[in-house]
């Protein structure tokens, strides 16, 4: 049997079959001494002795370490308006890594239904006009959009504590009810509550509700292919005067020419130095 892993609990481990039906599986031995398994992974299995047994771990598309998933079609980067507010900085950091993994990136913003600030929506507005998909959501509202994007596809929820991940999850798959608690008022930031590595079913597709990437660590992006990890920038890449172009301090960059005639936000353009910064300053720590 050819099945996809939906769950992980220890060594534990549940597979998908062709047919939608779930088997429970224990890993052959060999196997565990190659890859570690994902949720997401495809598996080859065989019924031994009255159970199902993982003999090979299929080639992936792609892998997150934080969230430990693989296979991934898109990445949903969960933003609120407000409460916690809305963060470009973190948008623009988190579509980098996933940009760098692969995986199309698709901005939800949350909690539209409590009135948006002028300033917010001025940042949620740069993005709409530029390359990524935006959808915004409200409370208790079932997305048909959001609905329609994970249809067929294997999901990662990704983005801020307490935008409302699995409450949007919960909203669209009433069937079932993820563990979620009320945004602590004291920290003001949400604690997330899944326990392990599970996709679940949801409008259609794979979704794995995870806490995210709960470390933002570019340590295996180098500058030079940074530029490629931003949307914006991608038509404008192989336009400038100098190949080897990190879109910095050079002459005859198209990148910083599209700034300067606002194709490309300045806010994003910051963001994207904020972040060549902590790359070149972690290199030269090893020179």
């Amino acid at each position: 049997m050819i099945g996809r892993i939906m769950k992980i609990v220890s060594r534990q481990y549940t597979l998908l079959g062709e047919n939608g039906e779930k088997h429970d599986a224990i890993l052959m031995g060999k196997v565990r001494r190659q890859d570690v398994p994902a949720a997401g992974d495809l598996a080859e299995a065989e019924y031994v002795n009255g159970r199902w047994v993982i003999q090979k771990i299929l080639p992936r598309r792609n892998r997150l370490i934080r969230p430990s998933c693989a296979n991934i079609d898109q990445a949903l980067i969960v933003m609120s308006v407000k409460d916690p507010d809305f963060s470009p900085a973190l948008v623009d950091r988190i579509s980098m890594l996933i940009m760098k993994a692969d995986i199309t990136p698709v901005l939800i913003i949350t909690k539209c239904d409590l009135g948006i600030p002028d300033e917010t929506e001025e940042m949620i507005r740069e993005y709409e006009n530029g390359p990524m998909k935006v959808i915004r959501t409200a409370k208790d509202e079932a997305s048909d959009e959001v609905a329609a994007i994970l249809e067929g596809k294997i999901s990662v929820l990704t983005g801020q504590s307490g935008a409302g991940k699995s409450t949007l999850l919960n909203t669209l798959e009433p069937s079932f009810h993820l563990a979620t608690q009320e945004i602590s008022k004291a920290l003001g930031r949400g604690k997330h509550t899944t326990r392990h590595n599970e996709l679940h079913s949801v409008a259609g597709g794979l979704v794995a509700d995870t806490p995210g990437f709960s470390s933002l660590d570019f340590s295996h992006v180098s500058a030079s292919e940074l530029g490629s990890c931003v949307p914006d920038f991608i038509p404008y890449l192989g336009k400038c005067r100098f190949n080897d172009c990190i879109h910095q301090n050079e002459p005859g960059c198209a990148v910083k020419e599209a700034v300067e005639s606002g194709s490309v936000p300045q806010r994003r353009y910051r963001n994207y130095l904020g972040v060549l910064e902590i790359i070149q300053n972690r290199k030269e720590k090893y020179l």
